[in-house]
């Protein structure tokens, strides 16, 4: 089984964008009668629905952003009465009002039919157990692979967030080939299993299906290797569906992830300007839901910072987003550099004695910001240097460790262009994810009032 729509999954480029076309002409007169705020923006931008001929024409539509969304809290943006949607769900978001969605019974077979096709992406089959252990709830996750794994015929155990323990035992009794959680989660799993003497051969798992954070390819190998599994991307956002907008194959892990562009139309845009930018080149992800009945978006402005590409493969015919570098608003600019946490996620992947478990903290002495990292040293590593005091200024570190500062802070100020203050600490001493996203990040300056 190769795919789960092999008809719309490798429909020739043109009839698909003779399908997009039709579905924006469609969704364009939808919102215009249905959603005022779409109305009233489009009349003080001079457009009207037949302005809109195709996805070529989608430049011509101002971006649809979050604070827009909470400014219409809750259901303003809603193109159907509430009383005719079957599911509501809201964001995570840390600061003020959460940003609600609502589904219609269409959307949820959507919903579905997308996430089923990112399962089948990842190497699962009709038949195998699904550990689900995204957090159900308002979060998206949770019952977007639920609804998806059951749509495929698995059998879905639905473990949900954290509960350490709980999936560990899981795991070994009921023997699931695939599991689903974010990256970190992932990381924390591992280390778990290796803590306990737990090998991978033990466990009947082949797929880790991880999404909800950005990652790289040191966590990859991190988790590979730890539950001897292939980890695969999922990516989505609650605004535009929730898990299931795009997802990697498993034969083609690291080349970037198909988006199911039938139903979610993307573009990349500059951050500062919002001019389309050309395929291949960063900049934030847009997006145009092309099927949504209870909440559709256009131009929905993400803040993840990627590229997309055709990569023209035997395979799909959808185009591919790369990786997420973070998001337009994480982007961090130290002393006139802009960086984004995941570039130095990169540069430690290249020190075997280094976990991929890291924290940058930012923090203001007088007019000037500052930034420190902190990364743990592998156990093996560390029992075999008997066991130092890492909270030792760095002069007094053994030689190897002393070594490993110097050559990691001098690695970042090459590769960034900053020099950061280096902390070597203990493995499993920095915060973990329990299921839900982790913040790389600690801003200090955030704190001083």
């Amino acid at each position: 089984m190769k795919y789960f729509n092999p008809e719309v999954e490798t429909l020739p480029l043109d009839k698909l964008r003779q399908l997009q076309d039709g579905r924006l002409q469609k969704l364009a007169a939808y919102l215009y009668t249905q959603v005022p705020f779409y109305r009233k923006q489009w009349d003080e931008a001079s457009l009207r629905p037949s302005d809109i001929r195709g996805v070529n024409d989608l430049y011509k539509l101002p971006f649809t952003r979050k604070h827009h969304l909470r400014e219409n809290y809750p259901f303003g943006l809603f193109a159907m009465p509430v009383a005719e949607t079957i599911r509501l769900h809201a964001s995570s978001g840390t600061t003020g009002k959460p940003t609600v969605v609502g589904y219609s019974r269409k959307d949820i077979g959507i919903f579905s039919e997308v996430v089923a096709r990112s399962l089948v992406a990842s190497g699962c089959r009709p038949g195998m157990k699904l550990q689900n252990a995204y957090g159900y709830g308002l979060f998206t996750g949770g019952l977007g692979l639920h609804y998806g794994g059951e749509l495929l015929g698995m059998t879905v155990i639905p473990v949900s967030g954290g509960m350490t323990e709980r999936q560990l035992l899981l795991l070994q009794d009921f023997r699931p080939e695939v599991i689903c959680c974010t990256p970190s989660y992932a990381q924390r799993l591992s280390e778990e299993l290796a803590a306990r003497g737990i090998s991978p051969e033990q466990l009947n798992v082949h797929t880790a299906i991880l999404g909800a954070e950005p990652w790289t390819e040191a966590i990859r190998t991190q988790v590979e290797a730890g539950m001897g599994v292939k980890a695969v991307n999922i990516y989505g956002l609650s605004e535009i569906i929730g898990p299931g907008v795009s997802n990697e194959d498993y034969e083609e892990r690291g080349t970037g992830s198909y988006i199911w562009e039938d139903h979610f139309f993307p573009e990349v845009v500059d951050k500062d300007t919002g001019e389309p930018l050309p395929e291949g080149e960063y900049g934030v992800l847009v997006f145009t839901t092309l099927t949504k009945e209870a909440m559709p978006l256009v131009r929905y402005w993400t803040n993840d910072i990627t590229s997309i590409y055709y990569e023209h493969s035997e395979k799909r015919t959808h185009i591919k987003m790369g990786p997420i570098r973070g998001r337009a608003d994480d982007m961090l600019i130290i002393r006139g550099v802009n960086l984004f946490p995941t570039q130095v996620e990169d540069v430690i992947k290249d020190f075997n004695q280094l976990m991929p478990s890291y924290q940058l903290i930012v923090s203001r002495d007088g007019a000037m910001d500052s930034l420190a990292v902190k990364v743990e040293v592998k156990e093996d590593v560390l029992r075999a240097l008997g066991r130092p005091n890492l909270q030792q200024p760095p002069a007094a570190l053994p030689d190897a460790l002393r070594t490993l500062h110097g050559a990691l802070g001098r690695k970042i100020k090459e590769s960034i262009g900053l020099t950061m203050a280096i902390t070597l600490v203990e493995p499993g001493s920095i915060p973990r994810s329990e299921g839900g996203k982790l913040n790389r990040v600690l801003d200090l300056r955030k704190s001083r009032n």
